[in-house]
C-alpha cells in the first residue's frame, strides 16, 4: 500500500479553525454546547421513541435511525476537533484520518438514504393513505435501513481504498480542521486525477439518486395537496411532511454548500464544513420536536413515566 511506502509519514499536522488561543477558547465552548445538545436531543429522541407505543411506525422508525445517524455523524469530528481546540498541535495519525473518512462517508451517506426513505414514507401516507399499511410494512422498512446501511458501507470502502493508495512523499499539513479525502489531494505527489473521478463520481451517484428519490417523492406531494379541496386537509397534509423537509434541505443545503467549495481551509470553507457535520445534526431532534404534537405528547408521558418510577 501507498502509505506503508513512505513510513515517515505517521501522521498529518491539522491547520484547525484557528490559532488565536481566545478564539479557540470560544470556539471550544461554542462547540461543547453543540455537541453536548447534539448528544441530548438525539438520545431523548431515541429513548422516546423506543418507550413510546405511539411513535412504533414506519415514520418514527426512521427517525429513531435518523437520530443514531445523526449522533454518530457528529462523534466523527467533533471530539477531535474539541481535543484539538485545546492543543498547541493539532495531529491526527494515519489510521485515525483513514477512520474518519471512512465514517465520515458512512454516515453522511446514510443519513442521505435516511431522508430519501422519510420522503419516499410522507409520499405512501398522503398519497395513498389506505394502502399506506400494505406499502411501508414493518419488514420492508428494516430492509430499507439495511439496505442503506449496506450501500454506504460498501461505498466508503471504496472511498477510504482511495485513501489507501494515494502516495504521500512531503507535505503532510492538512489544511482543514479534520481529515476529509478531498483534503488530502493536494498532499499527494502522485496523479489524483483518476482518484477526484471515482471520488466525484462515487458522490454523485449517492448524493443524486437520494436527492432525486426525495424530489420526486415531494413532487407527488404537493400535486396531492394542492388537488385536496379542503383546506384544512392541506393544512394537515402539509404538517406532516414540513419537518422532514426542512430537515432535507438543511442537509444537502450544507452539504452541497461543503462539498462545493474547494478545500483550501478558507473561512467559508471551515464554516460550510461546521455546518454539516456539527450543527446540522444538532437541529433535527429540534426541528422533530417543535412542530410535531406527537413526540410534544410522547415526551410529556416518557417523562412522566420517569418521574413515577422516582417517586
Amino acid at each position: 500500500m501507498a502509505w506503508r511506502n513512505h513510513s515517515a509519514i505517521t501522521e498529518f499536522l491539522l491547520t484547525g479553525l484557528s490559532d488565536d488561543p481566545l478564539i479557540e477558547a470560544l470556539l471550544f465552548a461554542l462547540l461543547l454546547g453543540i455537541y453536548l445538545l447534539t448528544m441530548t436531543g438525539n438520545l431523548t429522541m431515541m429513548l422516546v421513541i423506543g418507550a413510546d407505543s405511539h411513535l412504533h411506525t414506519p415514520m418514527y422508525f426512521f427517525l429513531s435511525n435518523l437520530s443514531f445517524v445523526d449522533l454518530s455523524f457528529s462523534s466523527v469530528t467533533v471530539p477531535k476537533l474539541l481535543k484539538d481546540l485545546l492543543s498547541e498541535k493539532k495531529t491526527i495519525s494515519v489510521e485515525g484520518c483513514l477512520a474518519q473518512v471512512f465514517f465520515v462517508f458512512i454516515t453522511a451517506g446514510t443519513e442521505a438514504f435516511l431522508l430519501s426513505m422519510m420522503a419516499y414514507d410522507r409520499y405512501a401516507a398522503i398519497c395513498h393513505p389506505l394502502l399506506y399499511c400494505q406499502i411501508m410494512s414493518n419488514e420492508l422498512c428494516l430492509k430499507l435501513v439495511l439496505l442503506s446501511w449496506g450501500l454506504t458501507s460498501l461505498n466508503s470502502v471504496v472511498i477510504v481504498l482511495l485513501a489507501v493508495n494515494l502516495d504521500f512523499c512531503e507535505a503532510y499539513i492538512i489544511q482543514h480542521y479534520t481529515c476529509e479525502l478531498p483534503s488530502l489531494f493536494p498532499l499527494s505527489c502522485s496523479d489524483v486525477s483518476i482518484h477526484i473521478d471515482i471520488l466525484s463520481c462515487s458522490i454523485s451517484l449517492h448524493g443524486l439518486g437520494t436527492f432525486l428519490l426525495v424530489f420526486f417523492s415531494y413532487g407527488r406531494i404537493v400535486s396531492t395537496i394542492l388537488s385536496m379541496k379542503s383546506t384544512t386537509g392541506r393544512s394537515k397534509a402539509f404538517n406532516t411532511c414540513s419537518s422532514h423537509l426542512v430537515a432535507v434541505v438543511l442537509f444537502f443545503g450544507f452539504g452541497l454548500l461543503s462539498y462545493l467549495l474547494p478545500t483550501s481551509g478558507s473561512s467559508l470553507d471551515l464554516l460550510s464544513s461546521l455546518l454539516y457535520s456539527a450543527v446540522s445534526p444538532m437541529l433535527n431532534p429540534l426541528i422533530y420536536t417543535m412542530k410535531n404534537k406527537e413526540v410534544k405528547a410522547a415526551v410529556r408521558r416518557t417523562l412522566r413515566k420517569c418521574l413515577h418510577c422516582l417517586e
